[in-house]
């Protein structure tokens, strides 16, 4: 599944805000668009995003430097976003071709997704029941994706999976999202409640966990769409294996530990107006709706890089197999 082509110097992006009733490609063509893409979350996950941005940068006629940081600001928790502008901005000031590099920067990311792919499938099982949150598939980057890419690698490998997925709200990406991409692919997948997630652990019907991330930091908490920690939780309890799928430009040692992670807050009206015909509170509710929590290193099996497996102790062990 392609979500972001650049085709004939035309750069286009399947709108994820009309799935999965509608699949419309868009062509961005201002600053003004690509922000608004990012901001209202026509492209997301943290990869996919980076992508984006980077042709943005190669393909608007802007003070680079300038466009960087007005980039960065539209969804300043996920890490590749300014990773991929600073790559984009380093190749601008050495003189390289700026689409060369955004090209590279979106075919890396497939060859990323499909060693992630490779070491997560590794630690399945064929006829697992696998638990999933939010949306980590092709859709939040290219190809195979994160968080959802052993299952699809798996899919072609012959592997049978029984996916049960969250619906994550408020956004609903896991009902919107992930449950199109799996039964596109012709993967088993049930969605279930948020609130469900306890009982088909309890039920025995779930081996292990599944998530993609936003930022890990230097210890190794994590920033995931929000809800994930609570899953977490329910996987330590019920002995449950609970994996994190990223690729290493996740990774950001500038963040110690899972405090130094921004946490995102977005529109109250995502909660009780988006996807309702109806408000679903007063107007005059107040509401708190963070993007993203953070799941503590303690609570995470292992961490799965497109540069191998890494266990706890992740202050150690993420800094030694992503520099290696």
């Amino acid at each position: 599944m392609d979500n972001i082509k650049y085709e004939n110097g035309v750069l286009y992006l399947l709108d994820q805000t009309l799935l999965p009733n509608e699949e419309v490609f868009i062509t961005p063509k201002t600053k003004e668009d690509y922000f608004e893409a990012i901001k209202k979350l026509r492209v997301r996950g943290a990869p996919a995003i980076g992508i984006f941005a980077a042709y943005a940068m190669a393909l608007l006629d802007e003070d680079k430097a300038e466009l960087k940081e007005y980039l960065d600001s539209s969804r300043p928790t996920a890490v590749n976003l300014s990773w991929a502008t600073s790559r984009m901005l380093k190749a601008y000031y050495d003189g390289k071709s700026l689409i060369d590099e955004a090209i590279a920067i979106h075919n890396e990311d497939i060859d990323m997704c499909r060693k992630i792919s490779e070491y997560g499938l590794s630690l399945l099982n064929d006829g697992y029941g696998i638990l999933t949150h939010c949306n980590a598939g092709a859709l939040a980057t290219s190809k195979y994706g994160t968080g959802l890419g052993p299952l699809l690698l798996g899919k072609e490998k012959g592997y049978s999976f029984k996916v049960f997925t969250d619906e994550t709200r408020p956004l609903l990406q896991g009902a919107r999202l992930t449950s199109y991409e799996l039964e596109k692919a012709g993967i088993d997948v049930t969605l279930i409640c948020d609130n469900m997630a306890s009982i088909v652990m309890k039920q025995g019907k779930i081996d292990a966990v599944l998530v993609g991330a936003d930022r890990i930091a230097a210890n190794g908490d994590t920033a995931n769409k929000i809800g994930t920690s609570g899953v977490a939780i329910l996987a330590k309890h019920y002995g449950i294996p609970f994996y994190v799928l990223a690729p290493s430009s996740t990774v950001d040692f500038s963040c110690k530990t899972g405090d130094d992670i921004i946490i995102e807050e977005r529109d109250g009206d995502e909660i009780k107006n988006m996807w309702f015909e109806k408000p679903m509170a007063l107007k005059e509710t107040k509401c708190f709706n963070p993007a993203f929590d953070v799941t503590p290193n303690e609570l995470i099996t292992a961490i799965i890089t497109d540069k191998g497996i890494v266990r706890a102790p992740y202050k150690d062990t993420l800094e030694e197999t992503l520099n290696d």
